[in-house]
């Protein structure tokens, strides 16, 4: 028993400390309000990776747990949403590696081809914005997002991590268990192909309009 001053409790939790004093004294109504801060975009995150709303709650449920049995654990060093975050993409990628059956994609026909002199084989109508400030574009956030989906699993789980989730490198080598050196070469390889396939989005766009 918690005594019934829960939701005024609830109310008065602004600050991380208090919230997770509250969390690791097992009481109901911090559970509630975690939840409600952070679990619509906990959710989205799980969705980016899983591609479907119910291995998303999965995904949720699951970090949620985690989260509470390593409680005792969590020393404070960032943001507790930001400990979090890391929690659910990792149940996230965790779910991603036990559903995985097929061979690993190649990225090869995505990657830009060139000529001799070094002139793009395909030719594409100008297209120079990078893909983040897309994203903050509602009208084109969807054909980039579109476009993300197109990569091999390989390369869209590196980019996610690196371009959407923000994660440094050491820590997504850690992830993944790679070396920070080969997550560089497949972000780097993952951009390029997400650049191709915007281009051709935007030059098919180009000539029907």
């Amino acid at each position: 028993m918690h005594g019934g001053g829960g939701s005024s409790a609830s109310a008065a939790v602004v600050d991380d400390q208090a919230l997770l004093t509250a969390l690791r004294a097992g009481h109901e109504w911090a559970f509630e309000t975690m939840v409600r801060l952070y679990g619509g975009r906990l959710l989205a995150v799980a969705r980016r990776f899983t591609r479907n709303d119910e291995d998303a709650k999965d995904v949720l449920q699951s970090a949620y747990l985690s989260a509470f049995l390593a409680l005792n654990d969590f020393e404070g060093a960032c943001q507790l949403s930001t400990w979090l975050h890391r929690i659910v993409v990792n149940t996230a990628l965790m779910k991603l590696r036990s559903r995985r059956r097929k061979p690993e994609e190649s990225i090869e026909v995505l990657l830009p081809a060139f000529q001799e002199d070094g002139h793009h084989v395909e030719q594409f109508s100008e297209w120079s914005t990078p893909a983040d400030q897309l994203m903050e574009r509602k009208e084109t956030r969807a054909t980039v997002r579109a476009c993300i989906e197109q990569l091999p699993e390989n390369y869209r789980v590196v980019l996610k991590l690196r371009d959407i989730e923000e994660l440094p490198t050491q820590e997504v080598a850690a992830m993944l268990a790679m070396t920070p050196t080969a997550v560089k070469v497949r972000l780097h390889r993952a951009r390029q192909a997400l650049s191709t396939l915007l281009r051709k989005e935007y030059a098919s766009i180009a000539v029907t309009s």
